[in-house]
């Protein structure tokens, strides 16, 4: 949160609109991380929409994996059907077989038991024809039905052998029924919890990110009323009465008079210019960036009276000096605030020292201006020399 400081004084530059002299930067600031935040959560919620899109072609494909599942089971069940079906008709063609070849050896025993002995005498010495006859056609007969019976065997034998083929392949196409149908689901449980974990995540972050832009909303909130009070309070007429201070050398006197005379606060780096833009689309700075060591004092740049001087959150230690004629400086992301609401302050009075309070990032003195509530550029005002 590299912007706490300067968004606390950012948001505090905005909010002193209303009021006369209150601290815009911090207010801009805060402006400035509500715009990246909302610019973020966009990025997030078109990243959540991708992987709700992501996750529900996934859930549509799991949709339609169950129902192949749901088919794959319905085969592994008439598989299953099948072969028991075929174990059925393989124990008939086998109790077939059997009693087949009973019946074949019972005939074959009757035949040979008569031997070939039966057959020549009954061609050589039998003497009535028709006798002759039908024991030849008997003994044909009985030839017929062997061959019938052997032929019949074999076919009864190649069935069970096909049925014996069929079972096999059919228990393999059931066991990779089966290993589709674990692969599947695999596979599936798989994609659903990563599309799950996806979503959760962004969900997650986008929560954090709208809750942080509430965060500085209220943040912001704060400081507009904070400003709002202010300037009613410096409008009255008991805070008239505390404006007028001891002169201190030629620095003191209207502030109005004082342009191109003051100097900043502390010595540093001065990190932005008055008005540049914080981002590409962000807000401008309606104030500046100090950067210095934590512990270095801050000094008051003109004389006046102190109208703020406490912690806020999202500014850190803030104090606001009011200097008469709608003119104000505010001094944000102290280490430590050493003046009270109602000092007054001479110019080059140690006020507060830097430091790094309200989130910012790195420590410095978040600097800003303001007449009659509208920040100007404070560095038209310094003399750098």
């Amino acid at each position: 949160m590299l912007h706490g400081a300067r968004l606390a004084v950012a948001a505090l530059a905005w909010l002193a609109l209303p009021l006369a002299a209150a601290d815009q930067e911090p207010l801009e600031t805060l402006r400035l991380r509500i715009e990246r935040l909302r610019s973020e959560i966009a990025g997030s919620e078109e990243t959540r929409a991708e992987a709700r899109d992501q996750l529900r072609e996934s859930e549509r494909a799991i949709s339609e994996a169950n129902r192949a599942l749901r088919e794959l089971a319905r085969k592994r069940t008439a598989a299953r059907a099948e072969l028991t079906s075929l174990g059925a008709r393989q124990a008939t063609v086998a109790a077939e077989i059997a009693a087949r070849r009973e019946r074949l050896g019972r005939l074959l025993t009757a035949h040979y038991l008569g031997g070939e002995r039966s057959y020549l005498k009954l061609l050589v010495m039998g003497e009535d024809p028709n006798q002759v006859a039908r024991e030849l056609h008997y003994y044909g007969y009985i030839s017929r039905a062997q061959a019938a019976f052997i032929q019949s065997l074999h076919a009864d034998l190649e069935r069970l052998r096909a049925i014996e083929a069929l079972t096999r392949d059919k228990t393999t196409e059931l066991s990779a029924i089966e290993s589709e149908q674990r692969t599947e689901r695999s596979q599936l449980l798989g994609q659903q919890v990563e599309r799950r974990r996806v979503l959760d995540r962004v969900s997650a972050q986008l929560r954090d990110q709208r809750r942080e832009v509430k965060s500085l909303e209220r943040d912001q909130a704060r400081l507009s009323r904070l400003v709002d009070r202010l300037t009613k309070v410096i409008a009255a007429p008991i805070g008239r009465r505390n404006e007028r201070v001891p002169e201190r050398g030629g620095a003191e006197g209207s502030f109005a008079h004082l342009k191109g005379k003051l100097r900043l606060p502390i010595k540093g780096e001065i990190m932005n210019r008055f008005g540049a833009r914080r981002s590409e689309r962000g807000p401008q700075w309606k104030g500046l960036f100090i950067r210095a060591a934590s512990g270095q004092e801050v000094r008051v740049v003109a004389a006046g009276r102190v109208v703020f001087a406490e912690w806020m959150r999202g500014f850190g230690n803030l104090l606001i000096v009011d200097h008469g004629g709608g003119y104000l400086t505010i001094y944000g992301n102290n280490e430590s605030v050493l003046k009270a609401v109602a000092d007054p302050v001479r110019t080059g009075d140690v006020v507060a020292t830097v430091g790094a309070t309200g989130g910012s990032p790195e420590s410095g003195l978040y600097f800003e201006t303001r007449r009659q509530g509208k920040p100007f550029d404070p560095l038209k005002w310094i003399s750098l020399k």
